[in-house]
């Protein structure tokens, strides 16, 4: 089975940014303990501070991968045009944030990406991504 993590805006600053939110451990170090404990699956990992480049990717892989798990950060509050690109590729997506989105500010209640997607994961640190894992592992 091929996964692929996509990360948008500022989670390359995972370990560094407000880590009273989002954790001490870089993304980097989380995915390698998650390929570790996954050895049978193929995770690979994109990250983007750029929207575009996020739908660019959706429609490379949407219709050859066998599951997509998408961290849109800020992009959930605001793109359809993301949200668009789910609904049109064939690949089941995850959406994962890490922080409980509904416990913070007001305007990150909204997601356009939820409507769109097989389900989402919210507010379980870094293990939000394993859950992900495990929700397309067992479709």
């Amino acid at each position: 089975m091929n996964i692929l993590i996509i990360n948008g805006p500022n989670l390359n600053l995972l370990g560094v940014r407000e880590k009273n939110i989002y954790g001490e451990r870089s993304f980097e170090t989380y995915l390698e303990e998650l390929r570790k404990q996954y050895p049978d699956l193929t995770i690979d990992y994109f990250q983007t501070n750029i929207e575009g480049e996020i739908i660019n990717k959706l429609h490379e892989v949407g219709f050859s991968i066998d599951g997509i798990i998408l961290n849109a950060g800020g992009y959930t509050h605001t793109s359809i045009a993301i949200a668009d690109a789910i609904k049109a590729i064939k690949a089941p997506v995850v959406e994962v944030h890490i922080s409980n989105i509904f416990a913070r500010e007001e305007y990150r209640h909204i997601s356009y990406i939820s409507p769109n997607a097989k389900g989402s994961i919210i507010g379980f640190g870094l293990d939000s991504y394993r859950l992900a894992i495990e929700s397309l592992i067992v479709r």
